[in-house]
């Protein structure tokens, strides 16, 4: 059990069955009254943020996360299977669970699966990933002095704003945290 006086930024507590990671905390101490701990917590399955506010004697359960690298297999009738790279056992999640994660994930690509109670909540990606371009209008040469861009389909049929001089084939670096092109990797 954590005290609400002892929260920190990055902990995660249970509540009502979910979990529910602290975003920003803040003790109040007012002139008249008792103080209390107001936060912003985050559900690690649905991503909801919401303001709560907590007295100072209230404990929380902690919850435990756990964290297993799994490499991503393939995709059949819209399960995706991840196989554990230590034990070799395999996990299928839906494309509600995984989100924007889908525009990333390569075959063979390793990613980690966050776990609470045997029961998958969330992946993390790393921060970028390479891809190649498989559609792609051609450059123009000399069109280059505007700093503009187009349009780019990827391998996993993401599309993404690149400058002109990218062409069908190149593998491009994206950042998986905003979906941006970084650089031709």
């Amino acid at each position: 059990m954590i005290n609400s006086t002892d929260f920190r930024t990055g902990l995660t507590i249970e509540i009502d069955g979910n979990v529910w990671q602290i975003v920003d905390f803040q003790h109040v101490k007012p002139g008249k009254g008792a103080a209390f701990v107001r936060t912003k917590i985050k559900n690690v399955e649905t991503g909801a943020v919401v303001e709560r506010t907590f007295n100072p004697n209230e404990k929380m359960p902690a919850a435990h996360l756990e964290t297993r690298t799994m490499q991503y297999l393939y995709e059949a009738d819209g399960m995706y299977t991840f196989m554990d790279t230590e034990t070799y056992e395999q996990s299928e999640l839906n494309t509600e669970t995984l989100g924007d994660a889908l525009n990333y994930l390569k075959e063979n690509m390793e990613v980690n699966l966050q776990t609470f109670k045997g029961r998958i909540i969330g992946i993390s990606l790393p921060n970028s990933v390479n891809l190649a371009v498989t559609e792609c209008e051609p450059s123009v040469k000399g069109n280059t002095a505007t700093g503009a861009t187009k349009m780019a389909k990827l391998e996993t049929g993401y599309e993404v704003r690149v400058p002109l001089f990218i062409n069908e084939g190149d593998v491009l670096r994206i950042d998986t945290r905003t979906g941006n092109y970084i650089e031709r990797a």
